[in-house]
């Protein structure tokens, strides 16, 4: 056996031998406790036991005295009266349950009585001489004349004149006043100055006067008898005592401990029990604490090896992010450019539509100077005014024209706000007029009354619009009707711009906005197929959505659904 098993097997062995002290302990203060609160409730039951057994005996105590005051038993200490002394005494003995009731004169002769026996004197006698004294005097003894324990009360009779004339004697039946409590808990015995027990709740104790004899201990500050006096008498029992000057006895009760002993076992047994399952836990947590320490360390050595695998994949995927991040970067630069270049690229197809809108102004501002001239020379300025006038409009529209497209032509990085759709569609129309008109495309176009706002980009918007107005008039080239509509409505809270055309139509709606998707002819100047792809990345940027499908009645239709603004911003 190795060391561990050792100290493993002393320190069980040393828990076991606690367990043992703890329980003993445990049984010495349950034991304590117990018999302390048997002696409280035999104390008290031995009390009631003496203040009954000396109420039923002053009962005939207190009949001597009154029998003795009766005004037929004078006259019969001084000669016969017809019997009424000798039916007085037994009435009163009939009525009170006395054993016998005597009278006696002043020698101690019986000269009546409730029996018809009278065959003794009682001269000379310690109760007699102390009734002739003028006092109560009170006896007890196992009679021969009755054979049985009784109680004697002698009450002096006084004269007239003073002197004690005779004695009344009353005699009771002890065994009468047993049979009301024989058998009852506890055992209960009272004993006269010799020791010899001559009332008792237990038959087999009357008469005994050996049990000052009995072996005797003190335990815990208890008298603890031990005894062989028969099966209704405890082996080991707890000795309580009351002394009883009143009737010349002392009070003695005994009380069985095996019920002590039992709640001592019964707690000393709890207690080991509730100890021997606490070690049990104990052994068991420390035997799991060793196993989940074991565990641990291999764990932990797993950890180690793993951590600094870890640790390198981290490194390698470190530098993968760092590459992805400058990728997405490298991208996003690149999605800005496409975007600027599909700017560029619808500038460069609305160039000579622009340079038409701006060379005829240009043209009449430069016909309306000429004649304002004219008319000043003249000394007409009504007239050279009205061509000002004209100058003037015509140059806000130029300056229109170009604010438009140096707009559209800048790159916008602002974040997403509230943008006035309509706006934004008029701006577009005002680029795409020109081609459209070249075109011979028709746009239908109402604007509502009110601003429709709705979250986006300004710029990125235009852009959108112009994309989808642009595509629309190239998928009409070559058609017999060219009409071009855009309708602004409200659905599910959101604002949806629909762009229709009545060109052939979308061959494959589901690939539309994939990049360099076209159906343009090869090597045409717009067929690059990124303009719906672009718009597509624009409008999800706003949190909106783009879908194209064909009409029933002919061509496609593009719709386009944004967020609107809230109310009070809107307002």
């Amino acid at each position: 056996m190795d060391g561990s098993r050792i100290r493993r097997a002393l320190r069980v062995l040393g828990f076991l031998a606690l367990v043992a002290a703890l329980a003993l302990a445990v049984q010495h203060w349950g034991y304590r406790a117990a018999l302390s609160e048997m002696s409280r409730r035999g104390a008290s039951d031995l009390a009631l036991a003496s203040d009954r057994l000396t109420g039923e005996l002053q009962r005939y105590r207190q009949l001597s005295v009154l029998t003795a005051r009766h005004p037929y038993l004078a006259p019969r200490l001084r000669g016969p009266d017809a019997g009424r002394a000798e039916a007085l005494l037994r009435q009163t003995a009939d009525m009170t349950g006395a054993l016998d009731i005597l009278l006696l004169d002043p020698e101690g002769h019986e000269i009546a009585g409730a029996g018809n026996a009278l065959r003794r004197s009682d001269a000379g006698t310690p109760w007699f001489e102390r009734a002739m004294d003028g006092a109560l005097g009170v006896a007890h003894l196992s009679s021969r004349r009755y054979g049985r324990r009784v109680f004697l009360f002698a009450a002096p009779i006084f004269s007239p004149d003073g002197p004690v004339a005779g004695v009344v004697l009353v005699v009771t039946d002890v065994e009468a006043i047993e049979a009301g409590w024989r058998g009852d808990r506890p055992a209960l015995f009272f004993t006269d100055e010799t020791g010899r027990v001559f009332v008792s709740n237990r038959s087999e104790l009357v008469g005994r006067t050996d049990l000052g004899r009995v072996s005797r201990s003190f335990s815990m500050g208890h008298e603890i008898w031990r005894l062989a006096a028969g099966p209704y008498l405890p082996e080991r029992g707890l000795h309580l005592s009351q002394p009883l000057p009143v009737i010349g006895l002392t009070g003695e009760a005994l009380l069985d401990t095996a019920t002590a002993r039992r709640i001592a076992l019964l707690q000393a047994a709890a207690a080991a029990a509730l100890c021997l399952a606490f070690g049990a836990l104990l052994f068991l947590a420390t035997i799991r604490r060793r196993t989940l320490a074991r565990a641990n360390a291999r764990l932990e050595e797993r950890v180690a090896r793993r951590t600094v695998a870890l640790q390198a994949v981290n490194a390698n995927l470190q530098r993968e992010v760092a590459e992805r991040a400058a990728a997405e970067a490298r991208l996003r630069r690149a999605q800005a450019e496409l975007v600027q270049a599909g700017k560029l690229s619808a500038l460069g197809q609305m160039s000579a539509g622009i340079s038409h809108e701006l060379n005829q102004p240009l043209m009449a501002i430069r016909s309306f100077a000429e004649n304002a001239e004219t008319f000043l020379a003249r000394d007409n300025p009504q007239a050279a005014g009205r061509n000002l006038e004209r100058i003037s409009e015509l140059a806000r529209r130029m300056g229109r024209i170009i604010r438009n497209l140096r707009a559209f032509a800048r790159q916008e990085s602002e974040p997403v706000r509230d943008v006035d759709l309509v706006g934004v569609i008029e701006a577009a129309l005002e680029m795409a007029a020109a081609r459209a008109r070249q075109a011979e495309v028709t746009i239908d176009w109402t604007p509502p009354e009110a601003p429709v706002v709705v979250r986006g980009g300004e710029v990125r918007l235009q852009q959108v619009v112009l994309n989808l107005v642009g595509n629309a008039i190239d998928a009409m080239e070559g058609r017999a009707r060219k009409r071009l509509s855009i309708a602004i409505a409200r659905d599910a809270g959101r604002v949806r711009l629909t762009v229709r055309d009545t060109g052939p139509g979308i061959d494959a709606p589901d690939r539309i906005f994939d990049p360099f998707y076209t159906t343009k002819e090869v090597g045409a100047a717009e067929g690059m197929g990124l303009g719906l792809s672009i718009s597509y990345g624009l409008v999800q940027s706003f949190g909106g959505a783009i879908r194209g499908r064909n009409h029933e009645e002919g061509g496609a239709e593009f719709t386009v659904e944004l967020d609107p603004a809230q109310a009070s911003e809107a307002a």
